[in-house]
């Protein structure tokens, strides 16, 4: 059975305008990638953001924040029967969704997701951004910012072993990269006027 688990000062505050979700490992590749995660975190809350995350510490925490810094609802997406094994949450997430498996918590992000933001990570965020590419092309173009070093390299790597390929039917224009908050704070704004083109196009 789903559960829902509210918790925190922003409890009582009901879901409105718009979702971003986050992925981003526990294990930053840098310093300035952690600095870089929390610079995004704070530019989704300026851009009208709520966040949706995995709710731990890493870039996960260094975005939750960022956002918490600039008001934003913080909401943790875990696993029923888990919290206990991975830790508690870090002290950004104002409130937290608990869920019984894997394919779950994907679909509960995807669903709620206005735009995704992959930075680097481990296995378990490199399952989380390639769901969410697949989400995009298949399901809904839910626009995917691929940011930082390690997330562009990893989109090359993706396009050039062609795992990642367009096609007229199945467009890949809902993808896009940022090297840095500033870059990504120009994207945001450029994504107010562009609207994405449908599956199966136009």
């Amino acid at each position: 059975m789903n559960a829902l688990h509210l918790a925190g000062p922003a409890a009582d505050r009901a879901r409105q305008g718009l979702t971003a979700v986050f992925f981003g490992g526990v294990r930053p590749a840098s310093d300035d990638e952690e600095r870089l995660a929390e610079e995004i975190g704070r530019a989704l809350a300026g851009a009208g953001y709520q966040l949706l995350h995995g709710g731990y510490n890493g870039l996960m925490e260094a975005a939750a924040r960022g956002a918490s810094s600039e008001g934003a609802l913080v909401t943790a997406v875990t696993l029923i029967g888990k919290h206990d094994e991975w830790g508690a949450f870090n002290p950004y997430t104002t409130t937290s969704v608990h869920l019984p498996d894997l394919g779950a918590r994907l679909n509960h992000y995807l669903d709620h997701a206005d735009l995704v933001v992959a930075m680097g990570g481990g296995v378990g965020t490199l399952h989380e951004l390639t769901a969410a590419m697949y989400y995009a092309t298949t399901v809904r173009p839910v626009p995917v910012f691929l940011v930082g070093a390690s997330a562009r390299r990893l989109l090359t790597l993706l396009r050039e072993e062609e795992w990642l390929y367009e096609t007229p039917t199945r467009p890949l224009g809902f993808l896009d990269t940022a090297e840095s908050a500033e870059d990504f704070r120009d994207r945001l704004v450029a994504l107010d006027s562009v609207e994405t083109a449908p599956i199966g196009g136009a």
